[in-house]
């Protein structure tokens, strides 16, 4: 069984472990043995069990502590199994995994993208690190369905999974360069359902004023680096594919339209075709 850590339980880090509950491998393939997050055990498992877009949880979950000393829980408990939840501040370093026999830790706190800090959770005693976003010098960009037979164990320590953008737009190209159509040039739009980075009314926003509106009632034009990380998921399109986002007033659900100049001439009608 994979023992894994999580470092960040917010949004992405909540919505990676529910994905490992529904489909069913919690406590058969995968051990989650703890969480690292600064919110309290019982208000994780509120979060965990409520979800205001994806729906209740199935399965039971609760906190509790695990030595009636301590003042809050410390221990989340879903359908009996136990997961350590930790409250370190100090950084992947800092954290307990060679103690707890990690195997893979979920970089999700959005922090710590660059190697150079991923490596702090491989230094605490993990063996792999995957980071739940963009990364920085990482050792590979996975995406799934796309490139992840290019993954070697012995070599790939930290990977990163890019973004959702581009887990969204990159099985799309793959598809026209495997099916012969090839890619001169393209842009990506992306429709963005709004995100927690966002503002829930006006305030500032120093790099980008626009993005400071209130996301419930706006949409609002960003930049994306989506289409770049795609080249570094499939080498043969670098650096011809660009991209921009409009963030609408949607709690969830996103799209991405790709326009693009194939290298061989065809028709919609084919390019469905391969697409199905």
């Amino acid at each position: 069984m994979v023992k894994i850590g999580i470092n960040g339980f917010g949004r992405i880090g909540r919505l990676v472990f529910r994905a490992i509950c529904d489909q069913g491998l919690l406590g058969k393939e995968i051990e989650v043995v703890a969480v690292n997050d600064l919110v309290p055990a019982d208000n994780l498992a509120y979060l965990v069990k409520y979800d205001s877009t994806q729906g209740k949880a199935k399965e039971e979950v609760s906190s509790k502590k695990s030595s009636p000393d301590l003042a809050a829980d410390d221990i989340l408990v879903v359908d009996g199994h136990e997961i350590k939840c930790l409250a370190v501040r100090a950084g992947p370093s800092a954290l307990p995994w060679k103690e707890l026999g990690v195997d893979i830790v979920i970089e999700s706190t959005g922090l710590f993208t660059e190697r150079s800090k991923a490596q702090g959770h491989i230094d605490a005693g993990a063996k792999k690190v995957i980071i739940s976003a963009p990364g920085k010098d990482e050792d590979i960009t996975i995406v799934m369905g796309v490139n992840h037979e290019k993954y070697d164990a012995a070599n790939h320590h930290v990977v990163s999974n890019a973004s959702c953008t581009t887990n969204c737009l990159a099985p799309v190209v793959h598809v026209l360069l495997k099916e012969g159509f090839g890619v001169a040039e393209g842009l990506m739009t992306t429709i963005h359902s709004y995100t927690a980075t966002q503002k829930t009314v006006d305030g500032p926003s120093a790099k980008d004023w626009k993005g400071g509106r209130s996301a419930a009632i706006n949409i609002i034009p960003s930049g994306t680096g989506a289409a770049k990380a795609v080249g570094l998921a499939i080498p043969e399109v670098k650096g011809k594919l660009t991209g921009m986002s409009f963030r609408v007033p949607t709690p969830t659900v996103s799209v991405v339209d790709l326009t693009v100049k194939t290298e061989k001439e065809t028709s919609y009608k084919e390019i469905s075709a391969a697409m199905k």
